[in-house]
């Protein structure tokens, strides 16, 4: 049975980890809160509920839910909004955060590589944008694929800082 990238998200059983390589996401979600954000409003109190619920669901239950992002400095608007808003607020739920920071770096990893989930080590699932930030689907590859991502995010992992480390020197 094949399963769907929303398939994936009830039913891993480890692990989930996201390679994020995007500056700007500002149409695939949190448009409002977004927007909030760029006209200087406080973040709302029910900021990303579900998302929060969904990843404490996980890690309560001894799932691990972690991401890179690659980035470079200065940071974009959407930037400062998703690790500002975003992390600090996922990050109470037990989502970590990883920064590999290409300001004064090459990139580890291969220019093809874009934005994935992988899914406790074998379901890798690479994401398609638009040119403007929003989401256009993911395709959930087999699991013969997996090892090569694995592969990305060892090496993403072992060039990137932890978040609240970067962002304590970083914060814009």
């Amino acid at each position: 049975m094949t399963k769907t990238f929303g398939d994936l998200f009830g039913s891993f059983q480890q692990e989930a980890f996201r390679l994020e390589t995007l500056a700007d996401y500002s149409r695939s979600g949190s448009v409002d809160a977004y927007r909030l954000f760029l006209d200087g409003q406080p973040k709302p109190v029910d900021y990303n509920a579900d998302w929060l619920a969904d990843v404490r669901t996980h890690t309560s239950a001894g799932r691990r839910m972690y991401r890179v992002h690659v980035l470079a400095r200065p940071l974009t608007p959407y930037l400062r909004f998703e690790l500002g808003w975003g992390y600090v607020t996922n990050a109470t739920a037990g989502e970590e955060f990883f920064i590999l920071d290409v300001t004064e770096q090459p990139s580890p990893l291969p220019p093809s590589v874009g934005d994935f989930w992988l899914f406790d080590s074998t379901a890798a699932a690479p994401m398609r944008y638009d040119g403007e930030g929003g989401f256009l689907g993911a395709d959930v590859l087999s699991d013969d694929r997996g090892p090569e991502y694995v592969t990305y995010r060892d090496t993403a992992l072992a060039h990137a800082v932890p978040f609240a480390d970067w962002w304590a020197k970083h914060e814009a």
